[in-house]
């Protein structure tokens, strides 16, 4: 057990953190492991709710991917996935709505009031937040973000509550469509001209080698990107997650983060300490 004294050390040292990011925007993309382990969960919503409670204007984006999983083989349809996008038909798309701005929303609200939050859930739907067009005949119901409203956000964070926001998009038509998670959040992020965006995943960063977790690449510099992926470094699943941390970039956020969401209060280790724990793009 850490004493008191030890305790007031650990305060002092994340002073100059909390104060680089008291007032400042920062989206936080939440998905993976983190999402599905109950624990893991609750650690996440006490780091939001800490964060907040120190100045920090917190959104959260979710995805909710295994859940829609389950929710498809329960009613005996299989899942299907083409260039790492899952092909959502018609039914698929009641599905997914039906888990990402039900279930899954309102179940993190309820975590983030029962930590000591105030979080009001919105999906990309509401106010036409995520304006959106079809990505691709063969993936069906899967949109791009054409623009971002982001004033239901900022009226959310006016009145001082954290907005958390599922994933889906519409159209001029009123059309739905099913997001990419890490996307929205890049996009949103932008938008909001945030300070950061942390993107929580199932590995622990960009790793030179993935299967040694002693080289883990702790800052990057957008412009290396092409040529590690030339180089086979940047691949698979990584490729999408990696040029979603780019794009917001590119679109005016300081600072990205790709965070492993299995390790317990990662949010805080990685924005609050001098240690940090993933990779960082800029």
């Amino acid at each position: 057990m850490p004493t008191n004294a030890e305790r007031a050390q650990t305060l002092i040292h994340a002073l100059p953190y909390i104060q680089k990011y008291a007032g400042k925007i920062v989206v936080i993309k939440y998905g993976g492991n983190a999402m599905i382990d109950e624990e893991l969960k609750s650690a996440v919503m006490r780091d939001v709710v800490l964060l907040s409670l120190v100045g920090v204007k917190v959104v959260l984006v979710h995805g909710g991917g295994p859940e829609i999983s389950d929710l498809l083989k329960r009613i005996g349809k299989k899942s299907e996935f083409i260039d790492g996008l899952r092909v959502t038909d018609a039914e698929t798309m009641d599905v997914v709505q039906m888990v990402l701005a039900g279930k899954v929303n309102k179940t993190l609200v309820n975590l983030l009031q029962l930590a000591g939050g105030r979080a009001i859930g919105l999906s990309g739907m509401d106010g036409h937040m995520l304006q959106a067009t079809r990505h691709s005949d063969v993936h069906g119901f899967v949109g791009d973000v054409t623009d971002v409203n982001a004033q239901p956000i900022l009226d959310v964070l006016e009145m001082g509550y954290i907005p958390v926001i599922s994933t889906l998009g519409v159209d001029n038509a009123g059309g739905i469509y099913n997001i990419n998670a890490d996307t929205a959040a890049a996009r949103i992020a932008g938008k909001l001209g945030a300070e950061s965006m942390i993107s929580m995943t199932d590995i622990a960063g960009l790793m030179r080698d993935p299967k040694d977790a002693s080289t883990l690449m702790p800052v990057v510099d957008i412009s290396e990107v092409p040529g590690l992926m030339r180089e086979g470094i940047i691949t698979g699943g990584m490729i999408p997650k990696v040029e979603c941390c780019v794009e917001a970039i590119r679109q005016g956020v300081r600072r990205v983060f790709i965070v492993d969401g299995r390790v317990p209060h990662a949010i805080i280790i990685e924005m609050l300490t001098d240690e940090g724990i993933g990779t960082m793009f800029q």
